[in-house]
């Protein structure tokens, strides 16, 4: 049985509507709504306290929900770096920014004949800049997703 049909099964079991169950665990009615549809998990710590509440363990609860199982050890994670992480998606983010600034000049330039230079002197940096924050950005964050603390 999948978790939200524990959870219901549970949940009409004590005779308790969805707006009685939200009330008990300090959740909203709407949310109690998702778990039960499939539309959203709760978090590990809302798992322990509708365990504590139906007086079933964890295990009872979720193991044959494995969508919700990988979710649970997703989030359970913590990355190895996440400061050098952080550091590669803003490099991303600056040359994206930059490629677009670009692009933005260069239609202006040529359909509404204005003459904006940058870095006139420097047009291998102007040029290729954008795009290699873009993919050292890219490559440096995409390599660092995926390390965890052991």
């Amino acid at each position: 049985m999948i978790f939200s049909e524990r959870l219901k099964k549970e949940r009409e079991k004590r005779n308790w509507s969805q707006n009685d169950l939200a009330e008990k665990i300090h959740v909203s009615r709407q949310s109690v709504s998702k778990w039960e549809t499939r539309k959203n998990y709760p978090s590990i710590e809302v798992l322990i306290n509708l365990s504590d509440l139906f007086q079933i363990t964890l295990d009872e609860l979720l193991r044959s929900d494995e969508e919700l199982k990988e979710k649970i050890i997703r989030e359970s994670k913590q990355l190895a770096f996440p400061k050098r992480k952080m550091f590669f998606d803003i490099v991303l983010v600056i040359g994206a920014f930059l490629l677009v600034s670009k692009l933005i000049i260069f239609g202006l330039n040529k359909f509404a004949g204005t003459d904006i230079t940058i870095l006139e002197s420097m047009p291998v940096v102007s040029n290729f800049l954008p795009l290699a924050l873009m993919v050292i950005g890219g490559i440096g964050s995409d390599y660092l997703k995926d390390k965890y603390v052991d």
